[in-house]
């Protein structure tokens, strides 16, 4: 792969022209290296490669060779045939959840149904994850969304990346911009798969009912994403800046959403919903002292035998630091206990902290 941030400064005793060639060469090579591409497409890239060398010959090396250049290694970059096998065990999917996730039974239920549907339908040669509808996450801030949504692709042993859409402020950045524009790049989902190196990712579009403070906008960008994720549209794809029909029928999409009241009634239809509940007070005393509390020490630097909590005081913990409706502020609360413990080893005060009634309003976040 050619060197994005390489320049003739770089090599001050190369001409522009010899450099025009190494460059040339390097493309060349990797449209010819790069397997699964389409013939046509291939052939489009065969002839801007000739364009390109036409442009070496006659010395024009301006931006036009750049933009090409850009463009030919952005589709070398795209994983045509790249695939990760699906592992559909819905046991080993099971001890995941319930590794990552403390209770929400009903919820890992429909996860594991929704994967045994598909493990029915590959085991019949008939095609899985294109044609099942994209969950739909909704639930509160906190409550463990995304890493529901990692569980899953986990679990089948897919690359996982995540989009949010609440930064999503045009339709240009899921579908791209020509590459005919100055600085033109593709859009968040052919970026995805570059990133992931495969065509099957897990994707998970956080939070898509926040895609746009604009009414009008955020009309297009649900039209977009039904475009995305409807699997009767999805399998020929064109972003802007490739200019080429892409197929997403591989890709798991699924999103996430804290309500339903700002997605369109005809995205609303292409999606199968997942309500998430909140925690309880006992449920976050338990995420808090059996996954939270062993994390937390460890990205402290401390170890296990230097901080031990009573028991008694999870009550107090969880309250009044964890009226949201999931973990984070939990989360924090123990984030900061940890740090006061570490402070204390550094300096030599103690070998061993333990919190109880007496000290814990020390320990507490102010």
């Amino acid at each position: 792969m050619p060197d994005k941030n390489f320049s003739i400064a770089d090599t001050p005793n190369l001409s522009a022209a010899d450099y025009a060639f190494a460059e040339l060469r390097t493309l060349s090579s990797l449209v010819n290296d790069t397997r699964d591409i389409p013939e046509d497409l291939k052939d489009r890239l065969n002839q801007m490669l000739d364009r390109l060398d036409r442009m070496a010959k006659l010395g024009h090396y301006a931006q036009e060779f750049d933009t090409l250049s850009r463009y030919i290694e952005t589709i070398a970059e795209i994983p045509w045939g790249e695939k990760t096998k699906d592992n559909l065990d819905l046991t080993e999917t099971k001890n995941i959840l319930d590794k990552n996730h403390y209770g929400m039974e009903w919820v890992k239920e429909r996860i594991l149904e929704y994967l045994a549907t598909i493990k029915l339908l590959k085991d019949r040669q008939k095609e899985g994850v294109g044609k099942s509808p994209v969950l739909l996450l909704v639930g509160l801030q906190g409550i463990g969304k995304t890493t529901l949504a990692m569980s899953v692709a986990e679990a089948l042993g897919r690359k996982f990346i995540r989009i949010s859409m609440g930064g999503i402020g045009s339709t240009l950045e899921l579908r791209g911009r020509s590459k005919a524009y100055p600085e033109a790049e593709p859009g968040q989902i052919i970026k995805a798969l570059i990133k992931t190196g495969v065509k099957n990712p897990v994707i998970l579009l956080d939070e898509i009912e926040k895609a746009s403070g604009e009414s009008g906008l955020r009309s297009d960008i649900m039209a977009i994403l039904l475009e995305i994720l409807d699997p009767s549209q999805n399998n020929s794809f064109r972003d802007h800046y490739i200019d080429y029909p892409i197929d997403l029928s591989d890709v798991l999409f699924i999103c996430s959403a804290n309500n339903t009241g700002t997605i369109t009634t005809a995205l609303m239809d292409r999606l199968e919903i997942i309500k998430m509940p909140s925690y309880t007070d006992a449920e976050k005393a338990t995420i808090a002292k059996d996954y939270l509390l062993p994390k937390v020490i460890e990205l402290s630097g401390l170890k296990p035998e230097e901080l031990e909590i009573d028991p008694a005081l999870w009550p107090s913990i969880v309250r009044p630091f964890g009226f949201d409706s999931g973990i984070r502020s939990l989360s924090r609360t123990l984030e900061a206990i940890c740090r006061k413990v570490a402070k204390e080893i550094v300096e030599g005060k103690t070998k061993k902290v333990r919190v109880d009634e007496s000290n814990l309003k020390y320990y507490l976040p102010s």
